[in-house]
């Protein structure tokens, strides 16, 4: 997921987004957890887009604040 991807989407679709890959991390927690998890690369993956997400939110926060 990119920045421009994200800048183009209002704040309630960066909020439903980042719900999901907040359930999709806490899935994936669980299945490190059980041993079942194959690729541990999509943890940092899943990070960095909920950091992107929090940012570009916090920049249409700052921006509606002006």
């Amino acid at each position: 997921m990119k920045a421009e991807e994200l800048r183009g989407k209002t704040p309630d679709q960066l909020r439903d987004s980042l719900v999901a890959l907040k359930k999709e991390a806490f899935n994936l927690r669980f299945q490190q957890a059980t041993g079942q998890l194959e690729n541990t690369a999509r943890f940092n993956a899943i990070r960095k887009d909920v950091a992107r997400i929090k940012t570009v939110l916090n920049q249409k926060a700052a921006e509606a604040a002006k």
